[in-house]
């Protein structure tokens, strides 16, 4: 059973709990788990890869990489999960949408295998726009990084 969403400090939010949070699904629900969140400040996603992904089958043959920008994605989706879970129940209808991406840096591929760690802070948090400086790590090596923003959108165009 998962925890209702509140704003107090998570442990973890196992893949039923984060499917709670995020509208994602298969073949785009890029995280597995979040662990360690802290309401408005800080919170860490976790990917399994594995070489069921669809997206193995085209990037590359015979050398499968995880695509950056799908490294960027789990990024985002593991601050979304942190802004829904901050904002509890005014978030209700409400999702998190993708703004921008600035420094976004990759530094060693991410293949079949491995477990990334997405360590996601606020750095800033009020009202409809938020921004963030996230990492992905691979072990002990961060293998990319970036700032990004996202905002708050009703979807049906209510207040």
């Amino acid at each position: 059973m998962t925890e209702a969403v509140t704003p107090g400090v998570l442990d973890v939010a196992d893949i039923m709990h984060v499917m709670e949070l995020l509208p994602h699904r298969y073949p785009m629900l890029m995280i597995d788990k979040v662990v360690d969140m802290i309401p408005s400040k800080s919170a860490t996603g976790v990917k399994n890869v594995t070489i069921n992904e669809p997206y193995f089958q085209g990037h590359f043959p015979g050398h499968p990489v995880m695509p950056g920008v799908l490294i960027i994605e789990a990024m985002a989706q593991t601050a979304a999960a942190l802004v829904v879970h901050t904002l509890g129940t005014s978030m209700e209808g409400r999702v998190v949408y993708f703004m921008t991406v600035d420094k976004g840096r990759f530094r060693h591929p991410v293949s079949p295998g491995d477990t990334m760690h997405l360590p996601v802070r606020v750095l800033r948090g009020h009202g409809a726009v938020w921004k963030f400086a996230g990492e992905a790590k691979v072990g002990d090596q961060v293998v990319a990084q970036a700032e990004y923003s996202a905002m708050i959108i009703d979807p049906k165009g209510d207040s």
